[in-house]
């Protein structure tokens, strides 16, 4: 999945790793992290100015907190002075949304 490997376990320990994926699942994302999250993903790699003006709003602590759950990861620094950080989507980005690749998102124009 993703262009990785999909790890599967014994039936005996299937009830322990439910409650284990139950707690992560229960920790959802709000409207702002989705929304920076869909930008990030949609124009990666992207600078955090460059999401901050698209949003129109302070975008760190929502980063940092994707970063933390692995949705997102720094992508590289950008050649201009100062040389910002560039964020972009991780594999386990993919392996949650069910996609291939980011080029499996759907269009804008097909969300409408």
């Amino acid at each position: 999945i993703a262009g990785g490997y999909h790890v599967l376990t014994r039936p005996q320990y299937a009830d322990i790793l439910s409650n284990l994926k139950k707690a992560k699942a229960d920790r959802k994302l709000s409207a702002a992290a989705l929304e920076t999250l869909a930008i990030i993903a949609y124009k990666q790699p992207i600078k955090r100015v460059d999401l901050e003006a698209i949003r129109g709003a302070q975008s760190g602590e929502l980063i940092r907190a994707l970063m933390e759950r692995n949705l997102v990861k720094i992508a590289g620094r950008d050649e201009v002075p100062g040389s910002p950080l560039m964020y972009g989507t991780t594999k386990d980005f993919l392996d949650t949304f069910g996609l291939k690749s980011v080029e499996d998102l759907p269009r804008p124009e097909q969300v409408k």
